[in-house]
């Protein structure tokens, strides 16, 4: 990497980071059939899903039989019904993992593409200002206001693939995949609410609730932030978008087999099924569950409690722009994961990429683009060189235009008055000359 250009070797080595923490793990995982349970599952429930029109059995009799998942992730099951497993390569197209990545790389695209289309275009017209202004006016004051004249640091997108190539994503990329799809549309819906897109959040909120009923908190979420930033109507559509997409989804599989549903998605989860949750990790919730039923009460007390509190910030301080929301769903997601009657370490890793993604996705937005820069390039007044409109800030959210910055201007000392000279008089002086007279005599 150090013989290429400083502008390619970042995104060279992000690349063999995807490649080897990612392609090559999951070719050979996949060409080989080998993965977690969370595989089997979602393909068998793909399955059924195709046969009897519900993702559940009617009497499981094993943990593997059980399906601890919501209708909608028996979707990522269907290529595998539909292409059997004859052949490595049918095998690839068919594993459930693939579509789980493709769907989460697709999520993450879709948040932070436009924004970096948008923010590239201004950057460019930006420099191309600067640059005519320097060929107009040599050593002149170059004007400053706008967009920044380019991104300081790392670009957003090779931060994101150092993130996915990190160890907290590739590794349950390769060898289940459940939980990305979840976090990638939560992400998704986070930032087309910053945007004030309420359909767009309210169906990317559908498709993750359909999933697991973990991401049902992200709705009160999501419609905070609205309600703050683009009106109470705006979070009014985007709930019942979410609302009427996930009972389109999950309804239909529900209503056929309703009490498998409920003895496998939420009572067998939280430590209330047929057989022992396998999610036994030593979390404060699950130590409280395994003293008996009444630490099992408690810890349930404590989770609802958690999600009051975090219920009433919502209320009292709504977020007011994507990051925000985010860390609000990750306190929440955090406090759930942390106090549930069954758990694991590796929950917590959802909440993680939330705060970490929403962060890296708010880098490309032009303001935050501008405050970044403020102090890498210092404003020099220009009072003589007004900025194109076409260079204004950003609107706000809300749909009010910002007003731009006035430029300082140094004062011009005024100069003192000076009294007034009055008229030089002029007079003249009398001159005596002695009167003489003359005498005749006779």
């Amino acid at each position: 990497m150090l013989v290429l250009p400083r502008r390619w070797a970042s995104r060279c080595a992000a690349a063999v980071a995807l490649a080897g923490a990612i392609a090559v793990p999951l070719f050979v995982l996949v060409a080989t059939g080998q993965g977690q349970s969370e595989v089997t599952v979602i393909e068998r429930s793909g399955e059924l899903l195709l046969r009897h029109g519900t993702p559940y059995l009617a009497e499981p009799h094993t943990v593997a039989e059980y399906t601890p998942y919501l209708p909608g992730m028996a979707l990522f099951g269907l290529p595998r019904a539909l292409l059997g497993s004859d052949g490595w390569p049918v095998r690839m197209l068919g594993d459930a993992r693939v579509w789980c990545a493709a769907a989460f790389f697709g999520c993450l695209v879709a948040a932070v593409g436009p924004h970096r289309t948008r923010l590239r275009l201004r950057l460019r017209l930006r420099l191309r200002l600067r640059r005519e202004h320097r060929r107009r006016h040599r050593g002149g004051p170059v004007p400053t206001s706008g967009p920044a004249v380019g991104p300081v640091g790392p670009q957003v997108g090779t931060q994101v693939a150092a993130l996915i190539a990190s160890p907290p994503v590739a590794l349950p990329l390769c060898v289940s995949g459940v939980d990305l799809p979840l976090t990638g549309l939560c992400c998704l819906a986070l930032a087309l609410a910053g945007r004030a897109r309420p359909l767009g959040a309210g169906a990317a909120l559908a498709l993750a609730c359909a999933l697991k009923w973990t991401a049902w908190p992200a709705v009160a979420v999501v419609a905070a932030l609205l309600a703050a930033t683009a009106g109470r109507r705006a979070a009014v559509r985007a709930t019942a978008t979410a609302v009427a997409g996930t009972a389109a989804i999950v309804l239909p599989g529900a209503l056929r087999a309703p009490g498998p549903l409920v003895q496998q998605v939420f009572a067998f989860p939280t430590g209330r099924g047929g057989l022992p949750t396998p999610a036994s990790s030593p979390l404060p919730g699950r130590i409280l569950a395994d003293l008996g039923p009444a630490g099992w009460y408690t810890s349930l007390t404590l989770l609802l409690l958690a999600g009051l509190a975090v219920a009433a910030s919502l209320a009292l301080r709504p977020p007011r722009d994507a990051t925000g929301a985010a860390d609000r769903l990750a306190l929440g997601l955090g406090l759930a994961f942390l106090l549930a009657p069954a758990g694991r370490f590796g929950y917590l890793a959802l909440p993680a990429l939330l705060v970490l993604l929403a962060r890296l996705s708010a880098r490309d937005r032009p303001g935050a683009d501008r405050a970044r820069t403020a102090t890498a390039v210092p404003a020099v007044p220009a009072p003589s060189v007004r900025a194109p409109a076409l260079l204004a800030p950003p609107p706000r959210a809300g749909g009010c235009v910002r007003p731009a910055p006035r430029r300082p201007t140094t004062p011009v000392p005024a100069r003192p008055r000076q009294p007034a000279r009055a008229p030089a008089r002029t007079t003249a002086t009398a001159t005596a000359f002695p009167r003489t007279e003359v005498v005749t005599t006779p």
